[in-house]
């Protein structure tokens, strides 16, 4: 579905915000798409309410299924229930208002959550020091929320959808990578090499816990204090947490500041140093190493899976062709690099 009917839909979004919020009659005040949000739709919403318990103006952003997806996104409905899970679990999200998990009022599922004040653009972030406060603040900051995110295990009510929690997290995900870069049917040497490699040298299993499996420089949200939200909870699962912190701090995830391992912000120590705190346990430097290697095997197929979607998926995108083109070559290249046994050695040193 385009844009357009969406944009065409303030009737059916006012008499949804009204049942929900108790009220007698519900104003949108403005309705428009927000930048970002390659695999889904994020609107803003100004919604004028009229009485009950939500009277007001409500600042809003709608969340609903793009045209098309990639294979591990989870529904609008089982996002939702993650971003309850996290709220009460206190991490700092967006509160999750309500949802809409069937057709009726707009065609397609969607939820509303409260709008947080900051920008999530990531590149702005890191060359930009007058967002998100001091830096080392922040990446303590970041550090122990994703020790609160981690601190929701299995079995936890209200996330019954979620696969079942792997034995081996390690091998389950070298496993799940190679069937999505099989079914794309296009020979990748450098991306089997690495997932060779990591299915030779995965860490033994350790606790599982929920993970957020994208928490990045680019989904969360800061103004000029700092932070304000986390974002983006549609590839949530069980497994190791430390690949949590290993996406962190992959090098394909600094924004170009490469020389500040913490996502372009800070010095690794300060994000491990709040994750630490939090969470009560010591880092294992050699296992977020073997995870940042697995975070660049799984961007790269994860590229290749946005420009499919132009090629043989139905949504023309020069950003997702380009996402396809460029990143898995770069991607494939510091594979290799991060493979050389040297560099192995020193990640465990």
């Amino acid at each position: 579905m385009s844009l357009a009917p969406l944009a065409e839909s303030r009737p059916a979004i006012e008499a949804f915000i009204a049942r929900h919020a108790q009220a007698r009659a519900v104003r949108v005040l403005e309705l428009r798409p927000l930048s970002g949000g390659a695999i889904q739709e994020n609107w803003r919403i100004d919604a004028e309410v009229s009485d009950g318990p939500f009277a007001g103006t409500l600042a809003l952003v709608l969340r609903t299924d793009s045209p098309s997806g990639v294979t591990d996104s989870l529904s609008r409905a089982q996002e939702f229930a993650l971003l309850r899970a996290a709220w009460e679990a206190g991490v700092t999200v967006p509160e999750p208002l309500w949802l809409s998990a069937g057709p009726e009022a707009l065609g397609r599922p969607f939820y509303l959550m409260r709008r947080v004040a900051g920008t999530a653009l990531g590149r702005q972030l890191v060359r930009d020091t007058a967002l998100g406060g001091e830096r080392t603040a922040l990446a303590e900051r970041l550090g122990r929320e994703l020790a609160r995110i981690h601190s929701i295990r299995p079995p936890q009510v209200g996330l019954a959808f979620l696969d079942p929690a792997p034995r081996d997290p390690a091998l389950a995900e070298v496993m799940r990578l190679r069937r999505q870069i099989d079914v794309m049917g296009r020979p990748r040497p450098a991306l089997e090499w690495g997932l060779r490699w990591c299915e030779l040298h995965a860490p033994a299993p350790d606790a599982v816990t929920l993970t957020h499996r994208d928490f990045r420089t680019g989904n969360y949200m800061v103004d000029a204090r700092g932070l304000t939200g986390i974002l983006d909870w549609e590839f949530c699962a069980w497994g190791d947490p430390m690949s949590d912190l290993g996406w962190f701090c992959a090098a394909c995830w600094r924004f170009g500041r490469r020389d500040l391992e913490a996502g372009g912000i800070a010095p690794r120590a300060a994000f491990y140093r709040g994750y630490a705190e939090a969470a009560g346990r010591e880092l294992e430097a050699g296992r977020v190493a073997f995870w940042e290697l697995m975070a660049h095997l799984r961007w790269a197929v994860i590229a290749l899976q946005q420009g499919e979607r132009t090629l043989g998926g139905g949504q023309a995108s020069l950003d997702l062709a380009l996402t396809g083109r460029v990143y898995p070559p770069e991607l494939e290249g510091a594979i290799l690099e991060m493979t050389r046994p040297e560099r192995w050695t020193h990640a465990h040193a």
